[in-house]
């Protein structure tokens, strides 16, 4: 699996940027940027906001390295499985708190 930083990377080669260009229009040194796409540096939501901005690509693409419209079938129908297998183990787990609050009598 591909990391944020990879897929930064990725966003910036689409625009022909170097990591130099790149660094320039966040205004940020060439060696922190350097350090963002080989995962060295940890981003916060506001870098990663701005070089979503900056290289006008949705965040999900940076963080996922999916385009807007490349979510197949098959990973909606798997991500929505998953959504109701942990729906159905939520409910699982308030069944349980209710009964624990009965037990003990609040």
């Amino acid at each position: 699996m591909k990391s944020i930083g990879d897929h930064i990377k990725q966003s910036r080669l689409a625009l022909g940027l170097s990591q130099a260009d790149a660094a320039k229009k966040l205004n940020i040194s060439t060696p922190a940027f350097c350090k963002i796409e080989t995962g060295q540096t940890d981003l916060n939501i506001s870098r990663l906001l701005q070089i979503s901005k900056t290289f006008k690509v949705p965040v999900m693409q940076l963080i996922a390295g999916q385009s807007e419209g490349s979510n197949s079938s098959e990973e909606l129908t798997a991500l929505k499985k998953e959504l109701i297998e942990k729906e159905e183990e939520i409910n699982k787990l308030r069944k349980k708190v209710i009964d624990l609050y009965d037990k003990l009598g609040i």
